[in-house]
Order: C-alpha cells, then sequence, then structure tokens
C-alpha cells in the first residue's frame, strides 16, 4: 500500500456512502419532492382558479358596464316619457281649470243677470211704493187740510151758534190764514 491508502475502507466507505445516499433518497428526499409537487400544483390549481375568477369577475364586469350604459338610458326613455306625462297632465289640468273657470264666469254672469233683473224689479216694486207713498201724502196732506179747514169751519158754526167766542190759538189763526187764501 503505498501511500498507505486502504482500498477496502474506501469501498466501504463508498458503499455506506450509497447506502445512505439511497436512503436518504427514498426517506427524505422523494417524500419532499411529491410534496413539493403537490405544492406547486395546488398553488398553480390556485393561480388557475384565480385567474379563471378574475376572467369572469372581468366579463361581469363589462356586463354589468353594459347593464349600466343601458340602464341609463332607460332612464333617460323613462324620464322622458315622464316628462311627456307631467306635461300632458299639466295641459289636461290646464284645460279642465280653463273650462272650470269659464263655467264659473258664466255662472256668475248669469247670477248677476238674475241679481240684476231681481234688483231691478225690487226697485221698480219700491220706487212704485214710494211714489204711490208720495202721491198718498200729497193727496191726502191736500184732503187732510181741507179736512182739518172744514173741521174747523164747523166748529167756528157751533161756536157762533152757540155765542161762544172761536178758539184763539194757533188752529184758529191758521184756519183764518186759510180762510183768506
Amino acid at each position: 500500500m503505498p501511500l498507505n491508502i486502504d482500498w477496502q475502507q474506501i469501498l466501504l466507505h463508498l458503499l455506506n456512502f450509497v447506502i445512505l445516499f439511497t436512503g436518504l433518497w427514498f426517506l427524505l428526499y422523494k417524500p419532499v419532492r411529491a410534496f413539493m409537487q403537490k405544492r406547486r400544483e395546488h398553488y398553480e390549481k390556485m393561480d388557475a382558479e384565480a385567474a379563471k375568477k378574475n376572467a369572469e369577475a372581468e366579463e361581469k364586469r363589462a356586463a354589468y358596464e353594459e347593464k349600466l350604459a343601458h340602464a341609463e338610458n332607460e332612464i333617460a326613455e323613462k324620464r322622458r316619457q315622464a316628462e311627456k306625462q307631467a306635461a300632458e297632465y299639466s295641459e289636461r289640468q290646464r284645460r279642465e281649470t280653463d273650462e272650470l273657470a269659464r263655467n264659473i264666469v258664466a255662472d256668475a254672469r248669469q247670477d248677476a243677470a238674475r241679481i240684476k233683473a231681481q234688483a231691478t224689479k225690487e226697485a221698480r216694486a219700491q220706487i212704485a211704493s214710494i211714489v204711490t207713498d208720495a202721491v198718498g201724502k200729497i193727496v191726502l196732506e191736500d184732503t187732510a187740510s181741507e179736512a182739518f179747514d172744514q173741521f174747523l169751519d164747523a166748529v167756528d158754526a157751533q161756536a157762533d151758534a152757540a155765542g161762544a167766542p172761536a178758539a184763539p190759538d194757533a188752529a184758529g189763526a191758521q184756519a183764518e190764514n186759510k180762510k183768506d187764501e
């Protein structure tokens, strides 16, 4: 053995190393490698699911944006319809109000004409009554004055017949004034 190398020891160490390497290969490397492979597949699967969900979310977002655009158009259309209905309702209300106003004015004119006719009739009746009263008073005044004069003449005649002096009161003076006239 030239350099003091024991080939048998080297081969035994080499055999131990191969056995150790093979044991560790089966006990550690293979399970760790399988675990790592499963882990890689799990994360690739999660990545694929996330990408799929992201794509679905993107599709939903696009669909929602499209629906939103359609909704804005529908809202604008419904707003136009509502404004049109409001304008029609307003016009109908205005026409009904105008019709009602015309009816009220016509009724007021009829009432005014009726009240005017009634007032005219009452005024004519009052005027006739006043004229009748005035004529009656004028006629009665003349008649009353003449009747009074006749009464006084009769009283004077009785007083002369009885020999009593005529009444010196105002009625007598008035009677004499009337006689003078």
